[in-house]
């Protein structure tokens, strides 16, 4: 028989996220509220087991359970705070390229879709949906998404590129479409 380790268990995990200048941090029960000089992100974190405090200027979030689920949606937590202190003091910024070689295509805001025309020489338009609180700009060769949330932003970026993907037809061949080329 296998002698078992003994493995030191922790009474209660803490996890500390210093709360930058310039950002006001309000929680009203377990919505965390992040205004900057960008704008303003509300989320809850709520978990069982899982409590979110505001202490001088930083947020704790504790949890006496000591598991792999309550380590991970604390990690997760504590990922989605620093995305909120970045969203609100600098933005998110997504660049796509759009690449043609066939077909012209051409690409405008209207209302809060974006309208791909002329796609591998299609007749109508396809239309990717623009999420949230996101500004989308529009050029001939570039197209620039920015925002305060990172996943409205992100998915913004990823419904545009999507829309262009090439299907039924060899993707050696025909490389149009609308791709990510960077993020700031």
């Amino acid at each position: 028989m296998a002698a078992q380790a003994k493995t030191k268990r922790h009474e209660e995990i803490v996890e500390e996220i210093a709360i930058p200048e310039n950002v006001q941090v309000s929680l009203s029960g377990a919505i965390v509220s992040v205004k900057g000089q960008k704008g303003e992100l509300k989320r809850e974190f709520a978990y069982p087991g899982v409590s979110t405090e505001k202490t001088n200027n930083k947020i704790v979030l504790k949890t006496s359970e000591v598991t792999k689920k309550k380590r991970a949606v604390i990690g997760s937590f504590v990922a989605h705070l620093n995305n909120m202190f970045k969203g609100v003091t600098t933005g998110f910024k997504y660049k796509l390229k759009i690449v043609y070689s066939h077909f012209p295509m051409t690409t405008k805001i209207v209302g809060n879709h974006v309208e791909i025309s002329n796609y591998l020489g299609e007749k109508s338009p396809r239309r990717a949906k623009i999420f949230g609180n996101v500004k989308v700009t529009a050029g001939k060769e570039e197209i620039t998404v920015e925002g305060t949330n990172v996943e409205e932003v992100g998915q913004t970026a990823a419904n545009i590129e999507q829309k262009t993907r090439v299907r039924h037809r060899d993707s050696r061949v025909f490389q149009d479409g609308i791709y990510l080329v960077g993020t700031e």
